[in-house]
């Protein structure tokens, strides 16, 4: 009898998070494929569609991270991953073929993009965290954000090398290579075994005992798990047939349901993505300097992104989620608000002072909220409605993402990028208020433990 070779768990947790990569060049590649396709289509005055062609894959994300949360608890996580990955695929190719002048065209297939993107964003933080040891959780499902901005970073400099070539074949080739890393993921999950908490949901208990023994060390470690599990599965069975939307909000799961959507929500209305998307365009506005120029400074953020969630990686087991959180997003808001102050004060200031300023929010930014929000998606929500409840907080997610795609350039149409700026700042700030008031500490606690802290407020 051949026996069954052993999956690492190393390509376990790579491929599992891979997704991140596919994610993170898709709202990275925009930013530097935008200056050529307002050129060729002729779109420098037409703020509405450049955000909603900007925005369009978030938008479509809303749907596709809520509509991947309810499949997953019925397919799979690991199915949905590979469905996903050929979305990616389909969607990539057909936005590199966009017809000339096709706005309504390309806004559409970016939308279908966006559903890809928004499974991968629910899906991959609540693999990774239903495949990692409690002791490791965060830092391995930091490896997701590790992988997100990456794939921003990969994009950016596909961007930077493909800026010499005719505006027209430049912007295509930027949005159709993300199809290359989507069938490199396609390929990976298709070695990929189901989560073990799915599987044990799904009465199959020798496979999960098998995913566990590619990810645990000792028998002891698998046993207690498993009975962990279980015991957890027979409490929430009822539950799990009546968990419908409305029990999302029931009094036993609301507390963790606000804390976890509440996260994912105040990520993006902080304005993060307003930097991503548009920064080219904010160097611009800043400098005179024209914005295909200005693909060096994508490459600047994107190298910042990367070893912030490098930093990240080193110390998330060390600190308290909520101490990180509280830090970076106090440094976030005086980042945004520092500009508009001194601006008020020294008008003739160096208008590339924003910018310094931008660098700092990225780097406090990167190995705090944007890869904390992740961890406690992938943490905060009990068994019985995980797939629900991480499409829901993905789904608030990609609608400030969505919204802070859209409307930044209409808003810095119609008033200073400092005033803008100033408003995320505020946001940040009420960031951290929720954070201190209305978010539990999850480090180093089990599913199951977060689960009765919520049951305890509820009471």
């Amino acid at each position: 009898m051949v026996k069954e070779k052993k999956i690492p768990s190393g390509f376990i947790y790579f491929f599992g998070a891979f997704g991140g990569i596919l994610f993170g060049y898709d709202i990275g590649v925009m930013t530097g494929a935008l200056p050529f396709l307002q050129q060729d289509w002729g779109l420098q005055n037409s703020a509405g569609i450049i955000g909603w062609i900007t925005s369009s894959v978030m938008f479509g994300a809303i749907f596709g991270g809520a509509l991947a949360g309810q499949l997953s608890d019925r397919l799979g996580r690991r199915k949905m991953i590979l469905i996903s990955a050929l979305i990616f695929v389909i969607g990539s190719v057909l936005s590199g073929i966009a017809p000339h002048d096709g706005q309504y065209y390309l806004i559409g297939v970016r939308i279908l993009l966006g559903l890809a993107v928004g499974a991968a964003s629910a899906l991959v933080p609540a693999y990774m965290s239903e495949m990692a040891p409690a002791r490791l959780r965060g830092r391995l499902s930091g490896i997701n954000q590790t992988m997100i901005v990456s794939g921003m970073l990969l994009s950016y400099i596909v961007d930077f090398l493909l800026k010499n070539l005719p505006e027209a074949l430049a912007w295509r080739l930027m949005l159709g290579l993300a199809a290359v890393p989507a069938l490199i993921l396609f390929l990976g999950v298709l070695r990929l075994p189901e989560s073990p908490r799915f599987l044990i949901k799904s009465d199959k208990l020798d496979e999960a005992r098998k995913v566990l023994g590619y990810l645990r060390s000792k028998k002891e470690e698998i046993d207690s798990e498993i009975a962990q599990i279980q015991e957890t599965a027979k409490e929430e069975k009822n539950a799990n047939q009546k968990a419908s939307w409305g029990a999302l909000l029931s009094g036993k799961y609301r507390y963790l349901v606000f804390a976890g959507v509440g996260v994912a929500a105040f990520q993006q209305f902080q304005g993060a993505n307003a930097i991503f998307y548009y920064i080219p365009l904010i160097v611009e506005k800043a400098t005179g300097h024209a914005a295909r120029s200005a693909l060096m400074w994508p490459i600047i953020q994107g190298i910042i992104l990367v070893a912030g969630s490098l930093v990240f990686l080193v110390i998330a087991d060390k600190f308290k989620r909520r101490t990180l959180l509280t830090l970076g997003g106090t440094i976030m808001g005086l980042s945004f608000i520092l500009p508009a102050i001194l601006n008020f004060f020294i008008p003739n200031a160096s208008p590339m002072m924003i910018v310094a300023f931008l660098c700092i929010y990225v780097a406090f930014y990167s190995f705090t909220w944007a890869p904390l929000t992740w961890v406690i998606v992938g943490e905060i929500f009990p068994l019985a409605i995980r797939g629900r409840a991480s499409g829901l907080a993905s789904s608030f997610n990609w609608i400030g993402s969505f919204l802070v795609g859209l409307l930044f350039p209409i808003m810095t149409a119609s008033m200073s990028q400092q005033a803008v700026f100033a408003i995320f700042g505020v946001i940040c700030i009420l960031g951290v208020l929720f954070i201190r008031t209305r978010v539990p500490e999850t480090r180093g606690h089990t599913l199951e433990e977060i689960e009765a802290i919520g049951e305890r407020a509820a009471n």
